[in-house]
């Protein structure tokens, strides 16, 4: 693991994600009604949906273009679960919605894939007990392995032939966050160096065409790859989908001071905001 300067507190996390759409009210409607988000801000342009009372997306109303998959921007939100059992819960409710969902064990978390409506990578996880995760010549060791969907529902007392009689989903329990956020760059390698250096993050995991970043040793805060957009640069016009990441953390002194030379950055007061190599918007916000 390649360990840098605090730029940024070990305890800096992923806050709301903002996502542009140019149809609000079914989108809205989707992530209410897929992951039981509720309203805790709402506007005629732009809606804040979040687990009991915690912002977690923001969507904006926006007229402009669809973005192509090979325009970099978002790849997925990822939301966490507290536990495995929240985690079969809501795929229990998934499963009856007639989404297409995908799955992947990943050794340190379990999860579930789709797309929302727009065609934003939406990821539904659940972590392993850290003291599990695997490391391998000084990186964390993940993978994509099969997904035991059955003792995922089997963790919440539910299994796959009695779907239709499970109960009711109940929405995001309490204590779901935005786990990480996956961004499609470029140059997978170029963005690591990027993030290391301008906000501090730490390399978990290297595969060449991704690579796995965060604070404070969990598993991923960042996630980048070039899987669509590989040797792409950053887009000259906006579109639909990623507006920004917002993370947040105890203090941004050490951002500031860090950043103090580098053009395009933006100093809110309580927020520092700047765009990465492929116009991904990065906004750090200070939390008491």
């Amino acid at each position: 693991m390649l360990t840098t300067s605090p730029i940024l507190s070990a305890t800096t996390s992923v806050g709301p994600v903002t996502l542009l759409t140019a149809d609000l009210p079914r989108l809205r409607a989707f992530y209410t009604a897929l992951l039981g988000l509720g309203v805790v801000t709402e506007t005629a342009g732009e809606v804040t949906l979040g687990a009991h009372g915690t912002p977690l997306l923001r969507l904006r109303a926006a007229d402009l273009p669809p973005a192509p998959v090979s325009r970099p921007g978002l790849y997925h939100t990822a939301f966490l679960l507290p536990t495995r059992a929240d985690l079969g819960r809501w795929l229990a409710h998934a499963a009856r919605s007639g989404l297409q969902i995908g799955s992947g064990d990943h050794v340190v978390s379990e999860a579930f894939y789709l797309n929302d409506p727009d065609g934003n990578g939406i990821e539904v996880y659940a972590d392993r007990p850290r003291d599990t995760w695997p490391f391998q010549d000084g990186q964390l060791r993940m993978d994509t392995l099969a997904l035991d969907a059955g003792a995922v529902l089997g963790s919440a007392g539910l299994d796959l032939k009695t779907l239709a009689d499970a109960p009711a989903y109940g929405g995001a329990p309490a204590g779901t966050v935005i786990g990480h956020v996956h961004l499609k760059v470029g140059n997978a390698q170029a963005a690591a160096r990027f993030y290391r250096d301008t906000l501090g993050l730490d390399l978990m995991a290297d595969v060449g065409s991704a690579a796995f970043m965060s604070w404070g040793g969990y598993h991923h805060h960042i996630g980048l790859n070039e899987w669509h957009t590989r040797g792409q640069t950053a887009p000259q016009t906006p579109a639909l989908g990623l507006g920004e990441v917002e993370l947040l953390t105890p203090d941004l002194a050490g951002l500031r001071a860090h950043l103090n030379n580098l053009p395009a950055v933006q100093d809110g007061g309580e927020f520092v905001s700047l765009a990465d190599l492929w116009g991904n918007r990065i906004t750090v916000k200070q939390i008491t």
